[in-house]
This record gives structure tokens, C-alpha cells and sequence, in this order.
């Protein structure tokens, strides 16, 4: 199985460059290496050569701002400081630009931020505030394709699919569905499997799906890439193999350490995603869950092939498993897949769980079974305790801010979130910052909270271990 191309690799006129580490475990590690290579994805392995960008710190520096973390959220910060407050960022990145996240998703852009359902935005904070948190998330999907527009990252407009991985579950998504019409003014619609299967994809799991208006496909990487040349050209200065291994703060100015120099700031955005350490600074410690996702991708499929298989659109896919495969065919006719993987960065690199998302994807698409898998890799998730992303100032008497906990749906919003966050470092908030993700600091676990939402203490290994058990049994014997 090929799992590395060239534009993964250093070239002979480029610097030898550390080897990826496969193995690394936000929850373990200090930090996420110093200059290491890109993961072996499809992104990395089909956007080729990156961008330039402004090499390693090398000496002290002050500067007026800090962004930790060049993925989509932390490009976007400085995108949106240099274009709408004339501030230029300094943007240190641990490993290669967009090395974490930002490379290793599923390159799915929908309407949403967190984990959780409109339906359970009702629950939490009443109906008032679940509508604007709804157009929020319009909003965001607006600004987000706008800064892409003059991107070229393979937009594939079209829509979201939710697939019903089983017959039961289909009330749930008519239920659903029925609330994004009537609360929302959201245009979900339903359709039974037989149309799905003859029409849409023949995902032989597939017992019928809710299509959502709102979702574009991209290519990861050829957004990434896109978005380092916006920042650039906005006056930010990029900076991998700069990991900040030491923080403190002095007087209002910040000392962030890195192996070629301090850099001082007046103020600091985090942008970090799965992969910020529990070391990074106490603001961080503990709050978030991250957690392990597998992708594979198969070679370019034949038209035949393609038809074999009964996939009808390069509309992107979710399944309504609560440990979820999402799913699409690419635009070069791949078909990539992702869900679930190890608990631990110590298992990650174990065969098994790339088998075992063949398994799943051959159990989708039979006539699959011998096509060739041409890149597989995983990456970490950051899930808060609760579920909901956070961009705020957690204390109003220091100039940190930060933007994680998008559970997997940080895509798309994480253009809007890298925005939110500059807002803030300017000191520009709006009339959307009263909402829950703007106003609290990311929570700590919280029992009660965690056993009655069926979370049971996931920021332990083993109550994780049990958890996934669980969920495997609902969504595939209950």
C-alpha cells in the first residue's frame, strides 16, 4: 500500500526535515514535535509542493501578535487581523504548516460546529438561543465560502447526506428533519431508501437519509495551502518548527519560548486544535478530549467501477452511527472513508484499525473489495466536555484568547471561528458574542452532565474504552 508521494517528502534542494511521528498522544507528549514532516494523507500526497513560508524563529523577537497554530482556524486569524484591523500576526507552527487538523480531516465543509443537534441546542439552552446559534452557523457558511471563492481546493458544492445506517433510525431523522423546516426555516428533506440506494449512493447499510442544504467538499491540503497565501500576502508571517515549549508572562507580555528564540507578545490566539497539550499552558489543562480518527482512500476508481458500486454524486456523507463514517467520492474519482480509530497515540499506528475501516467500507460497497487503499493515516479530534467549540477570552485580565473544541466539524467553521477569534484580539466583538461558545471558557468534565448525556468520563482512557463498547452496541444491536 502507498502511503507516501512526493510532496510529502522533502526534496533534495529543501533541508532534511524530521521524520512524521504516528505515534504522538496529545494527552502524553509535551508537545507535537519540532519540524516534523506531514502526515502521509491524500491531501499532502495530491495538493502538491506547499507554499513558502517564513521558516523557524530564529532569535528574540517582539511582535504585537501571537497565533499558536497555523491549521484552518489559525491561518484565518490571521487572515482576518491583517484584513480587517491592519494587525500583521506571527503565527508559530510546532511542525509544517497545517501539519495537524487542517490535513487530516475529511475535507467535509457543512453547516454545523460541535457535536450536537439543533434539537439538542433546544434542550440545553432554550429555543431562542438555538436559533441563533443556527445562523450562526449560516452566517459562518457564508463567510466561508467567500474567503475560499478564489481558492482553488476542489469545491464541490451540493448538500450534505445524512445516511440511516439502519431502518429504526429513520424516525429520528424525519423528527429532525421536520424541526430544521419548521423551527429553523432550514429546507431538510427525506428520502426513502430505495431512492437513496437508486439515486444517491447504494450504501448497502443505507436504510434511507436526510439531505441538508447546506455542504461543499474540499481538498484539504489545496485549502490550506490557499489560506497560507492569503495570510502572508495580509502581512502574517508563518513560522513552522517553532513549537512554543515554555510560556510565561510577564508584565502583560507574553514570553513564548521556542527552540530558536523568545518571542514576545502582547497578545495570544490558540489555535490548536486536537493536537493542544495538556503542557501548553494550564488554561488547557484537562479541558479537552481528543480523540483518534482513521481515514483511508482508495486508488481513483474506473468509471466502471464507480458505477459498480452504485455511487451516484460526489456529494459528501455522514452515517447516523454515534461512532460515525463520513464518506464521498472525490473529484478524481477516490473514494475516501473515516470513523473511529485507537484510544491511545501509542495504538494508533496498529494495523488493526486501518482493517477494520476496510472492513466498514467494503461492508458500504461490496463491489469494492479489491480495490487498492493508496493512502491511510489518523489524526487527533478535539472534543470538549461538553460537546461545543469555545472562542473566548477565559479571563478578562490577560490577552489570551483561544478557538478549539469543533468535535470534528471545524472545516467550515473554523474560517468563522479564526474570525471570531481576531474579533476578539482586536477587541471587535459583536452582538453574536453573548452566545454560549463566545461567553464561557471550555468546561471542565462534569459528572452528572456526563452520565445523563452517556459521555461517562471521557477524559479517562478507560471510561473511553467502555464508551465505545457501549456505542457499538447502540448502533449496531440496539
Amino acid at each position: 500500500m502507498n502511503t507516501t508521494t512526493s510532496s510529502a517528502q522533502p526534496d533534495a534542494a529543501t533541508p532534511a526535515r524530521k521524520a512524521y511521528n504516528p505515534a504522538y498522544d496529545p494527552l502524553m507528549d509535551r508537545n507535537p514535535g519540532e519540524g516534523e514532516n506531514y502526515a502521509p494523507t491524500y491531501w499532502i500526497g495530491t495538493a502538491g509542493e506547499p507554499p513558502a513560508d517564513d521558516g523557524p524563529i530564529d532569535g528574540d523577537v517582539d511582535v504585537d501578535v501571537v497565533i499558536i497554530g497555523s491549521g484552518f482556524t489559525g491561518l484565518n486569524a490571521a487572515i482576518a487581523l491583517g484584513r480587517d484591523y491592519g494587525i500583521k500576526a506571527t503565527v508559530l507552527e510546532a511542525n509544517r504548516v497545517a501539519w495537524g487538523c487542517s490535513t487530516r480531516n475529511g475535507g467535509q465543509a457543512q453547516c454545523a460546529t460541535g457535536r450536537l443537534s439543533r434539537s439538542q441546542w433546544i434542550q440545553r439552552w432554550g429555543l431562542d438561543v438555538a436559533k441563533r446559534m443556527h445562523q450562526e452557523c449560516v452566517d459562518a457558511f457564508e463567510y466561508f465560502e467567500s474567503v475560499i471563492a478564489d481558492i482553488e481546493c476542489e469545491r464541490t458544492p451540493g448538500g450534505h447526506w445524512y445516511i440511516a445506517h439502519k431502518p429504526k433510525v429513520m424516525a429520528r431523522l424525519e423528527k429532525e428533519a421536520k424541526l430544521l423546516r419548521e423551527t429553523f426555516n432550514y429546507d431538510c428533506k427525506i428520502f426513502d431508501a430505495a431512492t437513496v440506494k437508486r439515486d444517491v449512493v447504494d450504501d448497502k447499510e443505507g436504510a434511507g437519509a436526510m439531505l441538508e442544504p447546506l455542504g461543499t467538499g474540499i481538498h484539504a491540503g489545496k485549502l490550506a495551502f490557499g489560506y497560507l497565501r492569503k495570510a502572508r500576502a495580509l502581512g502574517a508571517t508563518v513560522h513552522p518548527a517553532s513549537p512554543v515549549i515554555g510560556w510565561e508572562t510577564r508584565n502583560g507580555v507574553h514570553h513564548l519560548k521556542t527552540p530558536g528564540g523568545t518571542v514576545r507578545a502582547r497578545a495570544v490566539g490558540v489555535a490548536t486544535g486536537g493536537y493542544t497539550g495538556q503542557f501548553l499552558h494550564k488554561e488547557f489543562k484537562n479541558r479537552l478530549m481528543p480523540i483518534l480518527s482513521n481515514s483511508i482512500t482508495t486508488r481513483p476508481l474506473t468509471e466502471a467501477e464507480v458505477k459498480e458500486a452504485g455511487i451516484h454524486t460526489h456529494t459528501f456523507f455522514t452515517d447516523t452511527r454515534i461512532l460515525r463514517h463520513y464518506y464521498r467520492l472525490m473529484p478524481d474519482n477516490s473514494l475516501q472513508i473515516g470513523s473511529r480509530s485507537a484510544i491511545t497515540g501509542r495504538n494508533a499506528p496498529d494495523k488493526k484499525y486501518e482493517d477494520m475501516l476496510i472492513a466498514d467500507m467494503h461492508r458500504k460497497f461490496p463491489a469494492l473489495k479489491d480495490v487498492e487503499i493508496k493512502y491511510s493515516w489518523w489524526g487527533w479530534v478535539d472534543v470538549s466536555h461538553d460537546m461545543m467549540p469555545r472562542i473566548v477570552q477565559p479571563d478578562s485580565q490577560q490577552t489570551i484568547y483561544y478557538s478549539v473544541g469543533y468535535g470534528g466539524n471545524g472545516v467550515m467553521y473554523s474560517a468563522q471561528a479564526g474570525r471570531r477569534l481576531a474579533m476578539l484580539i482586536a477587541g471587535k466583538p459583536d452582538g453574536a458574542f453573548d452566545l454560549p461558545i463566545f461567553r464561557d471558557r471550555l468546561p471542565f468534565p462534569n459528572v452528572r452532565e456526563m452520565i445523563s448525556s452517556e459521555f461517562f468520563a471521557p477524559y479517562r482512557r478507560f471510561g473511553q474504552w467502555w464508551l465505545y463498547r457501549w456505542y457499538y452496541v447502540k448502533d449496531e444491536m440496539l
